[in-house]
């Protein structure tokens, strides 16, 4: 058999029917969103279905439960990956992996896939989540964290905070920095320009919309506070880690 002349052919006949792949941008912004417990995010994308949607999803078998199912390994596969990275205990991380695989295997239609497939993402999510807050950190300073990264494309301060969270901005300020070791502006910041760096990454987005997003007063504030926190210009940072990281 002949690879090369059967590749050849495939790629021609791909190319005539127009055939393309998702966007890795797209991609690993939901890796991103799961590993880093962003439940709002991967709840989304589990209403839009966005797993089994046919559009560039990819050929991997003419049979399409068993295309879902290779499908469903690939993605789990990234996801522990991106987890383990992000500070999940590498033994969880397979067992879960191989749990959700050995489920899928006996699912035997692809809307059974879709929803253990829901149910999987969601699971890694809501354990990376409650990662995030395994320290002891008391349930004022838990809500403020959630609203702080609910809300990074709003300009937030601490009236605002305190209010959520039924304290008043003076003692909020001061059990925030107890709590964390740091202010709440600072964390602020610290949380806009992590998100800006995932978007530089992971995406396409101008630096001006990136600046509109987080709710910087200009893009010029933007690309100071990003240098003086990251130690290079958005644009350095885009040039030197863009897909390169992927």
């Amino acid at each position: 058999m002949n690879l090369q002349k059967e590749w050849y052919q495939q790629e021609l006949k791909n190319i005539e029917e127009s055939v393309t792949h998702r966007p890795l941008e797209e991609e690993f912004l939901f890796y991103q969103a799961v590993s880093s417990g962003d439940m709002n995010f991967v709840q989304k994308n589990c209403i839009e279905n966005t797993f089994t949607e046919p559009d560039g999803m990819g050929v991997l078998s003419k049979n399409p439960i068993t295309n879902i199912k290779y499908h469903f390994v690939v993605t789990v596969a990234m996801i522990v990956r991106h987890c383990v990275e992000a500070g999940m205990e590498l033994e969880q991380a397979y067992r879960l992996s191989d749990f959700y695989i050995l489920k899928m295997d006996t699912c035997s239609s692809i809307d059974a896939i879709s929803r253990l497939h829901h149910n999987m993402v969601l699971d890694f999510t809501g354990r990376m989540l409650l990662l995030k807050k395994s320290s002891v950190i008391s349930k004022s300073i838990i809500l403020c964290m959630d609203y702080i990264y609910n809300h990074l494309n709003s300009p937030l301060t601490v009236p605002e905070l305190a209010e959520y969270t039924n304290l008043s901005p003076s003692y909020l300020s001061r059990l925030f920095k107890k709590e964390l070791g740091i202010s709440i502006s600072d964390y602020v910041r610290e949380k806009k320009i992590e998100k800006a760096e995932n978007l530089l990454k992971y995406s396409d987005y101008s630096f001006i919309e990136i600046a509109n997003y987080l709710a910087f007063s200009s893009q010029s504030h933007f690309i100071q506070t990003f240098k003086k926190t990251v130690g290079l210009t958005p644009k350095k940072y885009r040039d030197k880690y863009y897909r390169t990281s992927w």
